[in-house]
């Protein structure tokens, strides 16, 4: 089964450990993902976010910068493996000659400054999807978040994308960069909807009908999002999979992957489907803790009366019609 995953925090996570004093590779480590452990798990295409932390990096644009090197460096180091795809064509060629495609991407929009002049330097530079928000407002719009130690609400119902923020998402459309409405408001989800005409994606977002976290999407989002040809890709954080009760301990689970991908196919069809796995963007125990695991879910889903096709689709196939619509 071929696989194409649409996030993972992994080379954020080398450069912190790196700046650490600690010599770490993607071929191979000890976080979630790595090169080693992709290739056994028959991957064809990683997307690798950027992603930055406005409350901790001083100059959000500089670290942004720091980790695409960072990225470039690790990518070119392993090209008998993987080679970085910056179009639908270089994808099917990197898979033509056996080798696995790695898709830069962009998380926290408030790198770019509204500054329309960055958002060309990232996509010169290789960026091709980019989330308008991460937990935080920002220049360019509101985020939904809700902060599970202390319960403060960082959403807004009725904002979503700032004047600058529309600016910016109109001017990914016209690069040819995907809007990636994961973290965002419900509210500037919908602005994404009005203000764009070619597909996007939420790269890592569950149902909210199963798991009631404002991060998920509700059905409406879904139905539109899907109408438009986009795809949302199922997040294996147990936060969103699941409403945990007090006491219970939060681990990430098939089953509840297969509930996720269940209601998202009865509410939008199987072709809105695809894989967000959030590798490397949280720490809390999971029963499908690797790249090399994901027969787990395929298994789990042959299971549950999934067709072949069904389990193609959501695990490689849906990403792989998006990218062939918009990277050109």
């Amino acid at each position: 089964m071929e696989i194409a995953d649409m996030h993972c925090d992994t080379i954020t996570e080398i450069g912190k450990r790196k700046k650490g004093g600690e010599d770490l590779s993607l071929f191979s480590n000890p976080f979630h993902l790595d090169l080693e452990r992709m290739k056994k798990g028959g991957y064809v295409l990683q997307n690798f976010a950027i992603f930055t932390h406005l409350e901790k990096e001083k100059d959000p644009l500089a670290w942004c910068r720091e980790m695409i090197r960072l990225f470039d460096r690790e990518i070119g180091r392993f090209s008998d493996v993987i080679r970085p795809a910056r179009s639908y064509e270089d994808i099917v060629r990197n898979k033509k000659e056996g080798k696995m495609s790695a898709v830069l991407t962009i998380e926290e929009g408030a790198v770019c400054q509204g500054d329309l002049s960055v958002l060309r330097e990232l996509y010169q530079l290789g960026a091709r999807m980019m989330t308008m928000t991460w937990n935080f407002p920002n220049c360019l719009g509101w985020p939904n978040h809700r902060d599970e130690k202390t319960g403060k609400w960082y959403g807004d119902p009725v904002r979503g994308l700032t004047e600058t923020g529309i600016m910016v998402l109109e001017e990914m459309e016209a690069l040819g960069m995907i809007p990636d409405v994961s973290h965002l408001s419900d509210k500037g989800i919908l602005d994404v909807l009005a203000h764009t005409k070619k597909p996007f994606a939420a790269s890592h977002s569950n149902a909210r009908a199963v798991a009631s976290h404002p991060r998920n999407l509700t059905d409406e989002m879904i139905r539109k999002i899907s109408e438009r040809g986009g795809v949302i890709g199922i997040n294996f954080y147990s936060s969103f999979l699941r409403d945990w009760k007090e006491g219970e301990q939060p681990v990430s689970q098939v089953k509840d992957m297969v509930r996720h991908i269940r209601h998202m196919r009865q509410t939008g069809g199987i072709q809105c489907i695809g894989l967000g796995s959030d590798f490397d963007g949280f720490q809390e125990p999971m029963e499908m803790d690797g790249p090399d695991k994901l027969t787990l879910l395929e298994h789990e889903l042959h299971k549950e009366g999934f067709r072949e096709s069904e389990i193609e689709a959501v695990f490689s196939g849906n990403v792989m019609r998006l990218y062939k619509e918009t990277l050109q």
